[in-house]
């Protein structure tokens, strides 16, 4: 009994050990990323601080976004109001943060939907081939042959407004471009020689893509959902401006924008800047973000200037 009474502690130790190597391990790939591409590695770092400040907007909004001041409507940036206020008074710094949550929350549900849509029916067109694959890529031409504002558009007034909507049209226009990328990867791993050994061993179809083959599309899906995601951004606050996204009162940048046409022939600069700032700075942080992890997970560009 006093043998076996230290077992416990060993295994606890040996967790905590596992736990230690895996965040040493993911430090070490960080500091990697970093010295390898320092560009995208700050940019990386100005996009996890907007994921923040949306994810703590209640905290860190100085009002609430929906409160009208009728006392202090269309004031220039102020000690009061940094960012001014619109024409019915709300604190445009409000909005502009309670905006980030809604604007970063269906562009990572749109991607995240998208791409994934579009990963499953490349792996299964690439993988069975034959008429699947060639129904599959016509279908998936006929899609990407409509630009994608105009196609989350109709999606969007076809549908009808909402949060949901937006998020199911932006990522249908994501789809084509999940099937075509994971295609291509998976009509080259198919063939490499760890399948077949694995396919003369008896492993039946589903075993061979979702267990060899699927592991071999991470690296390109990440590359993917990351490079998407200023493109779902800007489709977002383009439907917003249209007025067929998110409805207000709802703050969102693309609704901001369009609001600010209310204020007057010659919209104040205040309620123009700051939106499309925050559209600017996020858009370009997430697309060089998304350059730096391609060229550190692709075998091609590893190593190149």
């Amino acid at each position: 009994m006093s043998a076996a009474a230290p077992a416990p502690e060993a295994a606890s130790a040996a967790v905590a050990s596992a736990g230690q190597r895996r965040r040493r391990g993911i430090g070490a790939a960080l500091a990697a990323f970093a010295r390898r591409s320092p560009l995208s590695a700050f940019w990386g770092v100005v996009a996890a601080a907007i994921v923040l400040v949306a994810l703590a907007a209640p905290l860190i909004a100085p009002s609430d976004p929906l409160a009208a001041n009728f006392r202090q409507m269309g004031r220039p940036p102020s000690e009061a109001a940094w960012f001014g206020t619109d024409q019915v008074g709300r604190d445009v710094l409000s909005r502009v943060i309670h905006g980030s949550r809604v604007s970063l929350t269906v562009a990572f549900g749109a991607v995240l939907l998208g791409t994934t849509l579009g990963a499953l029916w490349g792996l299964a067109s690439g993988f069975f081939g034959g008429r699947f694959d060639l129904v599959s890529q016509r279908v998936i031409e006929f899609m990407q042959s409509f630009p994608d504002l105009i196609l989350a558009m109709a999606i969007a007034m076809a549908l009808g407004a909402g949060t949901g909507t937006v998020i199911v049209a932006i990522a249908i226009t994501r789809i084509p471009f999940g099937g075509r990328v994971i295609r291509s990867v998976v009509l080259s791993v198919k063939e490499m020689p760890f399948v077949e050994a694995a396919r003369g061993l008896g492993a039946s179809k589903w075993r061979l893509m979702f267990r060899h083959i699927l592991p071999q599309c991470v690296a390109p899906y990440l590359i993917l959902a990351t490079a998407h995601l200023g493109v779902a951004i800007v489709i977002e606050a383009s439907l917003g401006f249209l007025g067929v996204g998110i409805p207000p009162p709802t703050p969102t940048w693309g609704n901001m924008l369009a609001d600010s046409l209310n204020a007057g022939l010659v919209p104040p600069w205040w309620l123009v800047l700051f939106p499309g700032l925050a559209i600017t700075l996020t858009v370009l942080a997430f697309n060089l973000l998304g350059d730096g992890i391609r060229d550190m997970l692709d075998p091609k560009l590893r190593g190149s200037v």
